[in-house]
């Protein structure tokens, strides 16, 4: 792979005006003459990179080799710190304390709160590769912080290292997280950065997905008169994302004549393998109706039925399928004739992962094992799958299950080896068949993955399921989970987002909290797609995130919290808001979720409901909350001395300073979306005027493509259709809409104009004439 070029020659030195390097001196470890680690040991080293005057290495020797090492790095004490760990094989979330025994086992990200009084910047510990070893950090004993290196094969040992885990320190959490990427991205050259790559077309699109709606079931005609009530109901999907169960599998007990699509309930599917490439029998047997009107049975299988979709519906641009990273939950069925030879490898957890949650999916991939393709033959696997699904018309897949390998990685190489053989297959068949970015990449939370699988992949799941049924409800009758999801993926994308476009998943516009979810999903800045049942929608939550031709209002860049909210705990400490912000074409968005009742327990080792901290929260916010040079528009407020800010779910206008804060109360599982837009004086100097967008939209500034400031008129170019608003100090002389004069209203300093959908663009041009 190419050496990474950042645009900016040397970002790291030129974004950040912190340029002091860490000292180790003695058993302390410091930045700027304050202390970080103390009682560090005799054996940790520092190597500082030419990378970055920012950035050093620690590393540690150690006395014999071994093929799992665990290292104390030093004492942390008193430092606040967030962190993103291992809650689940499969999936990552956010975790803070002030002590190393406060630490997580497999924690992938900590971040060290800054001090401003001492000078101590934030300071972020980011555990990478190194060789054939992978690194994690966990807490140790007496408040240490250890580093854990493991190979994941006996069979392959080591005993020094010295750039195992890579800090970084800085005076913006945001753009810390950032330069230090990028020196990893140099510095280990297996992966490329997100700004380097170009997200799947998906990313604007309103998608619908099978899982839900069918799980297993799914078939052909459940999936027409699915996308058919969507469309009816004036929400037609582009993207339709056809999830497991289309695939043709059997158990090993079964004959490898016999499909073993009995399997209806979730979780039966998993002790089965992959039985041939093409789809089952369900899609195989599907015959295009157009065809039998003439007589012709010949038109069939998985390739009729998605030109027919495609054909029928016009606004389906994408349809996507799901499969495993190794073909199958439980990989491939050995000595099938037109498989690649596989062998069943039983599956070891590590003793960190034997320190997760307790997960389905792994209980039944340890007892049956995985139909392993070997690393060398892997490209058979993606060509003799992807080529027929690219021959069909299937335009990306969702590869689920990937952090598998590291627990079959004992006479593979280790973790590490057989991950780059595989990732290294995988992008071959993605550029090759899928214009090199059409995956979702899903179960993917793990280092492992971000440094070694994403040359190509730019989209992937930062939260664990969206759960459509509580598993566990308190007493109360509060939907935990739900505000768990939120947390997920609001914290993950602050890391994950440096590799792949963060995808916040599906979920349900019947659930209770479905207004909850939209909410964020509308302003996440990913992909926005619905698990529906067929038929079972909630259309007045639909229309609110998409418009007629099957697109989406998605903002400029990806959510994050808000930086008063990173070292807090949004999920079981009583009293702090969720907030998240991002960034449209002109305009900021604020959103504050209450998502406290739930979330990871120490003690059970598992998330549970936590009701006594479900309660009514208040919090603070202002423009400032916004990160405003984010995204491909950099929107400069160094000379805005005034904010229009709009809240969707109050209906209310609210004029604000730079640093006047807006107060917010919210119910347990409820939110509030405020869009911020910077105030301009008109040229005559009498108007102020801020655009807002389209206020039946949840992400209203979303709706803002163009906007053009003359002394004496507004002129906004607007995509979608509905309750246009605008903040102006003076009431226009006028409107028009495309030229064409159109009545409005003057309510409150805002002026009301009613877009209608503009065919085929859905772009329309307002015009406020002063």
């Amino acid at each position: 792979m190419a050496p990474y070029q950042d645009k900016a020659n040397d970002s790291t030195t030129k974004t950040s005006p912190f340029t002091s390097v860490f000292s180790l001196n003695d058993d302390n470890f410091t930045i700027n003459n304050q202390l970080i680690l103390s009682n560090v040991p005799s054996n940790i080293t520092l190597t500082q990179t030419k990378l970055s005057p920012s950035g050093s290495f620690l590393g540690f020797t150690s006395s014999e080799p071994n093929s799992r090492h665990v290292a104390s790095i030093g004492q942390l004490r008193n430092i606040k710190f967030m962190s993103i760990f291992r809650f689940k094989v499969w999936w990552t979330t956010h975790w803070v304390g002030c002590n190393g025994g406060d630490l997580e086992n497999e924690t992938q990200l900590v971040m060290l709160e800054s001090d401003r009084d001492s000078g101590r910047p934030y300071v972020v510990l980011i555990p990478i590769i190194e060789g054939s070893f992978r690194a994690s950090i966990q807490p140790g004993k007496d408040d240490m912080m250890d580093v854990c290196v493991e190979s994941g094969s006996t069979k392959v040992v080591g005993d020094t290292f010295r750039s195992i885990v890579y800090v970084h320190a800085g005076d913006d959490p945001f753009m810390l997280v950032k330069e230090a990427m990028k020196v990893v991205r140099s510095h280990l050259g297996t992966f490329k950065l997100l700004e380097e790559k170009t997200p799947p077309g998906i990313v604007d699109k309103f998608g619908w997905c099978t899982w839900d709606a069918f799980y297993l079931t799914v078939h052909p005609q459940g999936i027409w008169e699915g996308v058919q009530k969507l469309v009816d109901g004036g929400c037609p999907p582009g993207l339709v994302l056809i999830d497991d169960g289309w695939q043709s599998i059997s158990r090993d007990e079964d004959p490898i004549t016999q499909e073993g699509m009995n399997c209806a309930v979730a979780g039966e599917q998993m002790p089965c393998r992959l039985l041939k490439f093409e789809e089952n029998y369900k899609f195989k047997d599907y015959v295009s109706p157009k065809s039998m009107v003439n007589g012709d049975t010949n038109n069939k299988g998985m390739g009729s039925f998605i030109k027919d979709l495609k054909d029928e519906f016009k606004t389906i641009e994408y349809v996507y399928v799901w499969h495993a990273l190794c073909g199958y939950w439980g990989g491939l069925r050995p000595n099938v004739p037109g498989l690649p030879e596989n062998v069943v490898v039983r599956p070891e957890l590590s003793p960190g992962l034997q320190k997760t949650m307790e997960d389905l999916a792994v209980d039944k991939i340890v007892s049956t094992g995985i139909g392993l393709v070997p690393p060398e033959n892997a490209d058979q696997l993606y060509e003799g799958l992807h080529s027929h699904l690219e021959k069909v018309g299937v335009d990306g897949v969702k590869v689920d299950v990937i952090h598998i390998l590291e627990m079959l990685s004992e006479d593979y190489g280790g973790r590490v080896d057989l991950a780059k053989a595989y990732y290294k297959a995988l992008t071959s068949s993605v550029k090759k068949h899928f214009n090199g970015n059409g995956v979702i990449a899903s179960m993917e939370h793990c280092n492992d993955f971000m440094l070694l699988g994403t040359e190509a992949i730019s989209l992937g799941r930062v939260g664990d399921d969206f759960w459509c049924a509580e598993t566990s409800v308190d007493p109360n009758g509060t939907f935990w989970l739900q505000g768990c999801h939120m947390v997920h993926c609001a914290y993950n994308s602050l890391w994950m987002g440096n590799f792949i476009h963060p995808d916040w998943d599906m979920f349900q516009t019947t659930h209770p909290c479905a207004e909850f979810h939209a909410a964020s999903r509308a302003i996440s800045g990913g992909p926005i797609y619905i698990s529906d049942k067929v038929g079972q929608h909630n259309f007045d939550v639909l229309r609110r995130i998409v418009l007629p031709d099957g697109s989406i209002l998605r903002c400029e860049y990806y959510a994050l919290p808000t930086k008063d909210c990173l070292f807090d705990d949004p999920l079981h400490d009583g009293k702090t808001m969720l907030k998240i912000w991002n960034v449209n074409k002109f305009t900021g968005v604020i959103g504050a979720f209450n998502c406290q009742g739930g979330g990871w327990s120490r003690e059970t080792r598992q998330n549970q409901c936590f009701s006594e901290y479900s309660l009514p929260v208040t919090t603070k916010t202002n423009p400032k909350d916004i990160e405003w040079t984010a995204g491909n528009h950099p929107i400069s407020i160094d000379n805005v001395q005034l904010f229009a800010m709009y809240m969707s779910k109050a209906k209310k206008l609210i004029l604000s300073k730079p640093t006047d804060n807006l107060e917010l109360s919210l119910e347990p599982f409820t939110f509030e979306l405020i869009t911020v837009s910077p105030v301009t004086i008109l040229a005559e100097g009498s108007i102020r005027f801020a655009p807002i967008g389209l206020v039946n939209m949840l992400n209203n500034g979303g709706a803002l493509k163009s906007v053009v400031y003359n002394k004496e008129w507004v002129q906004i170019g607007v995509k979608g259709a509905g309750e246009m608003r605008v903040y102006a100090s003076e009431k226009p002389r006028a409107c028009k809409i495309d030229k064409n004069e159109v009545g409005f209203e003057y309510v409150d300093n805002m002026v009301v104009v009613q877009v209608p959908w503009s065919s085929p663009s859905g772009l329309s041009i307002v015009e406020y004439l002063f």
